[in-house]
């Protein structure tokens, strides 16, 4: 995109005007906490939703327009991705049925949108990334159609000088580069709000740093990424490097990332935070302020903020301090990132009261948290507990390192339980959530644990499309009951039997795990490879792994024939493969219909179909794929 002079000069005096607004809100905001202008004195909770949109497959299903066009937009909202919608719930005062009247609004607003979603053939997943995802659905084909997504990737990209950059190591690898912003709508979550007073900020933001470990490894639900078994909360390490706007250095400078736990404790409350955010990140928009905010303020009034807002809103730590107006009255509030969408609505709602248990019961109990553990340590345990869930170590304030299991069962839970009777909340709902929380923990059961054992139980045979497709479409059924994960019974491999829906697109059958050789190798490595593996076709790569040939068992036949050779090649040659494949492959994209690969191979009488995106091999379909869906579809018609 080329820029005029004049659209220079016009960039530069936005930017300049919105650097002074942004200067007064920080001005504004110190004032008002000056003057006790803030309120206090008030507990108050909210949260947002982030659900993902799916097919009858289980696929990624691009429709969130279609169906917030149904929906009243002061409750939904579009994100990033086309197939993602946020939903907000109104604050709720902190005491009493608080928790319980959380829940209630999530089954209402979901219920809202399920029924909006089943009139277009659509589930709604409650999960922290959607198990189905390809690296099909991350085009910008998806991205909402709205100037300011499209300028956020145009920013985010620019400021990164290059591809986005993911590699995330687990039970298997992810090492890819992405070259647009929609790596970050994988990303669901759970948002959770908590105001607090002013003069006590710093206070409880603390606590809420100390508390993080614990509470995200017992509500870990985000495990897969593109087919790949990653951390247990595989969203910590995906959003974080998504929106990662460094260009990689030489001069060994540290610039921190946009997303972030923090770099230290804190000593003088929001307004540090703000400061030390403004003093370190460039503003990704420039946008006129809504209004003077020192005007605004002196005129008795009270000021929205906005540019303040706006820039906070594109600096994602994952305890955010949040400035906002309920009632016309502004406030300041911990807004918890960390938390995955589902498994259900109760699910949810028992993290959310585990979290502010424990933050009222640190309060309450702790004289200083910063002084008990350095900062490095509590962050480390922040990641720890993000790649090992439930069985990652932590430290705490009696100075030892526990199991997580053990340091919930033992401590957490019952400081939880104090905290949550402390802010008056009933007691049957703080025995109702709590003890989800302890089973979950006692069984070991997580989201993230669910997925995973599905994915074993579900058997070798499956191809890993299909398999995540069928998880998904899994995960939506069972969240209708709000029966809470640790009681979800897996995947079984009985459950694939006739599974027409999930085999509807190539990318969720076809083979990922490719055997595959360089077209100068020599043709006795194809011979062994096709002894070896069982193999009637090979693609040929070359080093930029991109499809540029084709080796059948009929090639290799027909060059055995030539040398007039039963057994085997003259091991004194040295001919390359390039010599006998085919070269004028005939491919097929991830997200094309199963039909019309089936129709493809018929028509042109080939076994196989190597499966391309922008020129890179990523998958292969044959003739046994077809067969293995018709006969489980024969198999399905025959049963009694």
């Amino acid at each position: 995109m080329t820029h005029s002079s004049s659209d220079n000069h016009d960039t530069e005096s936005a930017r300049r005007v919105y650097l002074k607004g942004l200067l007064r809100d920080i001005d504004a905001l110190e004032r008002m906490l000056q003057e006790g202008l803030l309120e206090s004195g008030v507990r108050r909770i909210g949260a947002e939703q982030e659900v993902a949109i799916v097919d009858r497959s289980g696929g990624a299903f691009p429709i969130a327009d279609e169906l917030l066009k149904s929906l009243p937009d002061d409750l939904f909202t579009n994100e990033l991705g086309r197939f993602n919608i946020e939903v907000n719930f109104n604050p709720i005062a902190m005491g009493g049925y608080a928790l319980r009247d959380l829940e209630q609004q999530i089954h209402a607003h979901l219920g809202q949108l399920r029924a909006v979603a089943r009139q277009h053939e659509a589930m709604i997943l409650l999960v922290g990334i959607l198990p189905s995802l390809s690296r099909s659905d991350l085009t910008l084909d998806n991205l909402t159609d709205k100037p300011r997504y499209h300028e956020l990737n145009e920013v985010l990209t620019q400021l990164r000088g290059g591809p986005y950059e993911l590699n995330i190591d687990g039970i298997d690898e992810l090492s890819f580069t992405h070259d647009n912003i929609m790596l970050e709508s994988c990303n669901t979550s759970f948002q959770v709000h908590f105001q607090v007073d002013p003069d006590t900020f710093a206070r409880w933001y603390n606590i809420a740093q100390l508390a993080s470990a614990p509470v995200l490894a017992a509500a870990t639900n985000s495990p897969v990424l593109l087919n790949r078994r990653l951390w247990r909360e595989t969203r910590i390490a995906l959003f974080q490097q998504s929106i990662d706007t460094r260009i990689p250095q030489s001069s060994g400078r540290r610039i921190p990332p946009r997303v972030s736990f923090g770099s230290k404790w804190m000593t003088d409350g929001a307004l540090e935070i703000f400061r030390e955010d403004v003093s370190r990140f460039k503003p990704l928009f420039y946008d006129q302020p809504e209004e003077d905010s020192l005007a605004v303020l002196k005129a008795g009034g009270v000021p929205s903020l906005s540019a303040l807002r706006r820039f906070n809103g594109t600096v994602y730590r994952w305890n955010r301090p949040c400035y906002g107006v309920c009632d016309g009255k502004p406030h300041l509030r911990i807004e918890n990132r960390m938390l995955p969408a589902g498994p259900t609505p109760i699910d949810e709602v028992a993290n959310t009261a585990l979290w502010l248990g424990l933050l009222r019961e640190l309060n309450d109990s702790v004289e200083d948290v910063t002084s008990a553990l350095p900062f490095e340590t509590v962050a480390q345990d922040f990641f720890s507990a993000a790649r090992h869930g439930l069985d990652a170590q932590i430290h705490w304030l009696d100075g030892r390192i526990h199991p997580a299991r053990e340091l919930i069962l033992e401590r957490i839970l019952p400081m939880s339980a104090l905290g949550l009777e402390a802010s008056g909340i009933d007691a049957s709902d703080i025995e109702r959530y709590l003890s989800v929380i302890e089973q979950r923990v006692r069984t070991g059961r997580t989201g993230s644990a669910w997925i995973l054992d599905s994915i074993s139980a579900a058997g070798p045979d499956q191809s890993s499309g299909q398999l995540y497709s069928r998880i998904a479409e899994g995960i939506a059924e069972r969240q209708l009951y709000n029966a809470p994960v640790h009681t979800w019974k897996t995947l079984s491999a009985d459950e694939f039997e006739g599974d027409k829906h999930h085999v509807s697109r190539v990318s969720q059958f076809m083979a990922t795990e490719l055997f595959t050789v360089h077209q100068d190798d020599v043709i006795d490595l194809v011979t062994n490879l096709m002894d070896w593996k069982h193999l009637r076709q090979i693609p040929v790569e070359n080093d930029a792994h991109e499809l540029v040939g084709l080796v059948t068992y009929r090639h290799l036949l027909k060059h055995l024939r030539r040398l007039g050779v039963e057994d085997g090649a003259d091991e004194s040659e040295s001919i390359p493969v390039s010599a006998i494949m085919e070269h004028d492959v005939i491919s097929i994209s991830a997200d094309a219909r199963s039909a019309e690969a089936y129709e493809l191979m018929r028509k042109r009488g080939i076994s196989c179909l190597p499966v391309v995106e922008k020129g890179k091999l990523v998958g292969m379909v044959t003739d046994e794929d077809f067969i293995r869906i018709a006969d489980g579809a024969i198999r399905d018609f025959l049963s009694p």
